[in-house]
């Protein structure tokens, strides 16, 4: 059982946990996810790590509730407990200092990318992040994110925040000012779709982190599996980050339908 030190709300929808899980705090990297169970007999839901305190012991969950099992996780409280969570699981991020990165998130996929960011800064990057949602509320981790980040760039769809437009605008701003080196995408489908074309455009290496239809986690069921590059790849092993302009995001987001 891992319990819950802290739940705080991003929004009505969107819930921060801090879960004591020193394993998994101690090996953690940028890029890795867990698998957790609220309860025995539940779905399990792949997460991925937003944060780690090493002293502490604990990990940082970013959760949206969507559906039946992300709505009990949400339901949960401090002190309460999780049932399952295991991991960390797949592929690390790649971090180098490679000159000017952009890192773009969407939603609830910018606590995935805090990490990343972070790590691309101590790496002595220069880090140009590009935060986009819907509306004002729905922005979560700027704070974090500006901690971390040379620029932070805020796009909103209703421009109730920062600039209004999609995330491709805020990246292609930065594209066309100065030298960007590699860019980073977390965040629903589309939105990664849109910023690998338009950074394909420009010949920029992109780094996309897929969010699929997960079941293990270990590879076993083959549920999560992608076309990248014209091989079908796992996410939650080979993954879940791939170079993005070689992705078939089309037949993602076809399976990503088949609950709906």
């Amino acid at each position: 059982m891992f319990k819950i030190v802290s739940k705080d709300l991003f929004s009505e929808k969107v819930v921060k946990f801090v879960v004591e899980a020193p394993m998994i705090a101690r090996s953690r990297r940028p890029g890795h996810f867990v698998i957790v169970r609220a309860c025995d007999g539940g779905e399990r839901i792949p997460l991925t790590i937003a944060d780690a305190d090493v002293k502490a012991g604990t990990i940082t969950l970013v959760v949206q509730d969507v559906g039946v099992s992300t709505h009990k996780i949400c339901s949960l409280n401090t002190g309460e407990e999780l049932t399952d969570v295991v991991g960390p699981l797949g592929q690390a991020t790649r971090i180098e200092n490679v000159g000017t990165v952009v890192c773009c998130g969407g939603g609830v996929g910018v606590a995935p990318l805090l990490p990343i960011i972070k790590a691309m800064k101590q790496a002595g990057n220069r880090v140009v992040s590009v935060l986009a949602a819907r509306t004002k509320d729905l922005i979560i981790l700027e704070e974090q994110v500006r901690a971390y980040s040379d620029e932070v760039i805020i796009m909103t769809d209703d421009g109730s925040y920062g600039q209004k437009g999609l995330v491709t605008h805020g990246v292609e701003q930065v594209i066309l000012r100065e030298p960007v080196n590699q860019v980073v995408t977390i965040g629903p489908a589309i939105m990664m779709k849109f910023v690998s074309q338009l950074t394909a455009k420009y010949n920029i290496h992109t780094l996309c982190s897929l969010n699929t239809i997960m079941v293990d986690g270990t590879g076993m069921c083959g549920a999560c599996r992608v076309t990248v590059d014209g091989r079908t790849r796992f996410v939650c092993i080979d993954g879940p980050e791939f170079d993005a302009h070689k992705v078939d995001f089309d037949e993602m987001m076809l399976r990503l339908r088949s609950y709906n």
